[in-house]
């Protein structure tokens, strides 16, 4: 069956991560998506070569795609694109603010040669302000944009690193890609309008931390006021960074004394997940500890800032870790959902093609790359009855598609020597 994306038709000018995901999930919508590499390849292509041109990396982010290698800085290889864009629907760049008009690749440019043609265009950090044009890769964004503060972790010589182990501004900004893709779509389907669509990194790493970014006056006297008042101080002053970070996660963990009800355990044989956030499911849980009392959901004038609280929590969870570090994680899971806890063992990345909840779902797909051979991706992340998306093809190898992709604008096959030959093309 057709994807629901079937039909159109995709020009990709993205590199890392955040673009090639976006348009790889539009790949398996059934678009047709053609990335526009430079002939020596991406970056990404370039990082940990297993073979010539080709890295893990980049086969997970760019299966079901063509590739056309054009050096774009030749005036040849922006014509290619001109004389492309009236077969295409949509056009994804992430380029600084400034580089897409140096190329005549911008929407201004490309929306006169199609008027409905919508443009997504991906940033590091918006295009106003004063880092409007700053290079912005995803760890500067974690940086700049509060998630490795808030994170609050360290390297064992007390350098800040990133609070998870993914580029979470790169993976979040590939969904708001593929999302603000599909509405253009879907508003151009409607109105026969396209559009300039405009996201960032630091806009969908914002969006993942929307409480502490949040300004709620009557409730920000309780802690962000107090905070905010200590961070001005303190820089100010010129406190080190640990000592911000130390002083945040103190006022933090104030509201959280006690808390056994949502967190990671060690056991006697790896670790556990266990969330609760409801009085119902914290009761479960207690139940099936043995524990009868918890002044946060029987006392209605719990205050978790009174001392008598605070040494009350941190018995409590002192005596719940080390219950729970006496047992393996099998026997917690079985017992927790025995009572009706929410809990999951904790696996390693490496190990999930092999869970059967995974296999059964189907979230693992198989492929075979045409240099590499066999391999297994993560599955496209929707499930449709009528249209559903499909995995068509493993990554392309660099420049594969060239002569099928110019010859379909024009370019007779002696044409396609001649750029060749000039170094406009691979």
């Amino acid at each position: 069956m057709p994807g629901p994306l079937e039909g159109v038709r995709i020009l990709e000018f993205t590199q890392i991560i955040a673009g090639p995901l976006g348009c790889m999930l539009l790949a398996d919508m059934g678009a047709e998506v053609i990335k526009v590499e430079p002939i020596e390849g991406e970056p990404w292509r370039l990082q940990q070569q297993f073979i010539p041109l080709e890295s893990k990396t980049f086969q997970s982010l760019n299966r079901g795609k063509q590739s056309l290698s054009l050096n774009l800085t030749r005036p040849e290889a922006q014509e290619v694109i001109h004389r492309l864009i009236p077969s295409i629907d949509v056009v994804v760049s992430n380029y600084r603010p400034d580089v897409p008009a140096r190329l005549n690749i911008d929407y201004d440019t490309l929306s006169k040669i199609k008027p409905d043609l919508i443009y997504l265009d991906s940033t590091a950090f918006g295009r106003k302000g004063p880092w409007a044009n700053k290079g912005g890769y995803d760890i500067v964004v974690q940086g700049a944009s509060g998630l490795t503060a808030s994170g609050g972790r360290f390297d064992e010589k007390g350098n800040p690193i990133l609070p998870g182990s993914v580029a979470t501004a790169d993976y979040a900004t590939g969904y708001s890609i593929a999302w603000g893709v599909c509405a253009a779509l879907f508003y151009r389907e409607r109105t026969g309008k396209g559009q300039l669509v405009e996201t960032s990194l630091l806009a969908n790493a914002l969006q993942f931390q929307g409480g502490s970014v949040m300004s709620l006056p009557p409730a920000d006297v309780l802690l962000r006021q107090p905070l905010l008042d200590y961070l001005d101080e303190a820089h100010l002053r010129s406190a080190s960074y640990t000592e911000m970070v130390e002083h945040r996660r103190a006022m933090m963990q104030g509201r959280q004394v006690g808390n056994i009800y949502y967190r990671n355990y060690l056991t006697s044989d790896g670790a556990v997940a266990i969330g609760n956030l409801s009085a119902s499911l914290r009761q479960k849980m207690r139940d099936a500890l043995g524990i009868e009392y918890d002044p946060r959901d029987h006392d209605p004038n719990y205050d978790a800032r009174e001392p008598k609280n605070i040494e009350f929590g941190n018995a409590l969870m002192e005596k719940v870790e080390g219950m729970i570090r006496e047992q393996p994680s099998k026997h917690w899971v079985e017992l927790m959902e025995r009572h009706g806890v929410p809990i999951a063992e904790i696996f390693f990345p490496e190990e999930m093609d092999r869970q059967e909840q995974v296999i059964e779902n189907g979230y693992i797909v198989e492929l075979d790359h045409e240099l590499t051979g066999p391999q297994t991706m993560v599955a496209p992340p929707h499930k449709m009855s009528v249209s559903p998306p499909t995995v068509v093809a493993a990554s392309p190898s660099l420049g594969r598609d060239n002569e099928a992709i110019l010859a379909s604008a024009g370019y007779s096959a002696s044409d396609i020597g001649a750029l060749r030959e000039a170094g406009v093309i691979r």
